[in-house]
């Protein structure tokens, strides 16, 4: 062989051997992260409210270049529907709702463990301490009130605002008093659990079932008793604080009642264990605890932040001004199912 072919040979042999390198056949250090999720995508479940998710994802999109697709669920829904993909995930991330959901699927395995470097700072009470979860807001439970309606009929009977849990009770509010499914709604299984951490659990069932004698009916999300309340279809229901207050701001006839022992929901993110864009789901959890999303999502929900240096929503009081029941989040997560279940039992289908 000529020594012009010999080379000819040599370059060429060396060229596909570089094109096997790039290509991973060799030890080639692997491209940067932000080089391999430019133009990525992000598939998420989210119980957040649509107008909230569409500012999450407008402005990380403008902030990492990532575009979000979302599927919008009831925490319950959401909750359900990871786990019947667990073996084969469709999501990547799970976001909005209350941790309490997501302990059960924690443990079941649903979700990869991951410790985002911007939790170091918080309340410990905000991270679970086997790394599957990650609290990036907080919401409050109240009361809300019609009140042109409350106070042409029960404010003329002599009632007064309610002040506590207990204050709805009273027959007065009998068929005009309405609240949310814990078979189907993360807030109204947090209420019930409110109930037993501050009665017990005797107690709470019964106050319970005196409660639902009052009851006109129950609603499939939290939220969802909210608008018929401020149209006056109902005078009182059970709900988040944020989303009475965006209502409330809208110019309806309503009023917030934070009562004395609330619950307060962390709410959740997970990146969902064998998803398609782990790493882009690692990026999104990365980015809702800095504090520029925290003070976003404080703006646009009206949510409390974890974070100490985002403000409490303006117009509400701070969480140091609530008087919160003593939750016990991982008692809460273990007796769900059972809760729940007895709930159906015991109360819903004993309805007329």
């Amino acid at each position: 062989m000529c020594k012009k072919t010999s080379l000819v040979v040599l370059l060429v042999l060396a060229l596909i051997a570089s094109m096997l390198t790039a290509c991973g056949g060799g030890s080639a250090e692997p491209a940067d992260d932000a080089d391999a999720v430019q133009g990525g995508k992000l598939v998420v479940y989210t119980a957040l409210n649509e107008e909230d998710i569409l500012a999450v994802q407008k402005q990380f999109k403008e902030d990492t270049g990532i575009e979000i697709e979302y599927i919008r669920l009831g925490g319950g829904d959401a909750v359900a529907r990871v786990q019947a993909e667990m073996a084969s995930p469709k999501a990547d991330v799970l976001v909005g709702g209350s941790v309490d959901l997501y302990e059960p699927l924690a443990k079941e395995g649903a979700f990869e463990k991951y410790s985002s470097p911007n939790n170091a700072d918080l309340d410990p009470m905000f991270n679970d301490p086997n790394g599957y979860w990650q609290g990036w807001y907080m919401g409050v439970q109240g009361i809300v009130i019609n009140t042109e309606r409350f106070d042409a009929e029960l404010a003329s009977q002599g009632l007064e605002r309610p002040k506590t849990w207990d204050d709805l009770l009273d027959p007065r509010y009998k068929d005009v008093l309405v609240n949310s499914n814990p078979a189907t709604s993360g807030g109204a299984y947090i209420f019930v659990a409110d109930q037993i951490f501050r009665l017990g659990e005797d107690k709470a069932w019964d106050y319970l079932k005196a409660l639902d004698q009052n009851i006109h009916h129950y609603y499939k999300g939290a939220g969802d008793c909210i608008s018929p309340i401020a149209a006056g279809e109902f005078i009182a229901g059970v709900s988040w604080v944020h989303d009475i207050f965006k209502v409330q701001k809208q110019g309806y006839p309503i009023e917030i009642i934070i009562p004395e022992k609330t619950a307060f929901e962390i709410g959740g993110a997970a990146v969902v264990k064998g998803g398609p864009n782990t790493e882009n789901a690692k990026i999104f959890v990365d980015w809702l605890l800095t504090k520029e999303a925290g003070e976003l999502n404080t703006q646009i929900s009206n949510r409390y932040s974890v974070r100490d240096d985002v403000a409490a929503p303006e117009g509400l009081p701070t969480m140091e001004e609530i008087n919160l029941v003593e939750y016990d989040r991982s008692k809460a997560g273990e007796m769900k199912p059972a809760v729940v279940e007895k709930f159906e039992t015991e109360i819903m289908s004993n309805r007329g």
